[in-house]
């Protein structure tokens, strides 16, 4: 498993949007220069973010994006199945119930389901909100 770019600018546009809550809305141009990513690419993931209900949108003047919940309330888990699809090692753990032909036989599922099992118990165990903590115990700035 790989976190492609997608995934990584997500959660980097989810933890700018966590930090300027109370803020109003968020410009997506603001975030793109405080994050050092493209705007254009911001605009690919937004539909995706926006499709999930994370966010609030407003267009016009002082428009922009905001969270829709406070940001204990999303784990990165989540955020990543929104814009990576399954985060499972193999693809025979995608779907309920697997559906692979050797499933019954398989001497390596039960491997790959217990390493999926730890992946999405440690994504789904840290919030926004944690990582925000963690930064400002560490007194600087997040890196993902």
């Amino acid at each position: 498993m790989k976190i492609s770019t997608k995934g990584r600018y997500a959660l980097r546009l989810m933890l700018d949007l966590a930090e300027h809550v109370g803020c109003g809305y968020v410009v997506l141009k603001d975030i793109a220069e405080r994050q050092n990513i493209s705007k254009k690419y911001l605009e690919q993931i937004m539909p995706v973010l926006n499709r999930t209900d994370f966010l609030i949108a407003n267009r016009g003047y002082q428009g922009g994006y905001m969270l829709a919940k406070p940001p204990s309330k999303y784990t990165v888990g989540e955020i990543l199945r929104a814009t990576e699809g399954s985060l499972a090692p193999v693809a025979c753990l995608e779907r309920e119930p697997n559906e692979c032909p050797r499933a019954g036989e398989c001497l390596t599922l039960g491997m790959w389901k217990g390493l999926y099992d730890v992946i999405t118990d440690y994504l789904d165990g840290i919030t926004l909100q944690d990582l925000l903590d963690n930064r400002n115990a560490r007194g600087g700035d997040y890196m993902i």
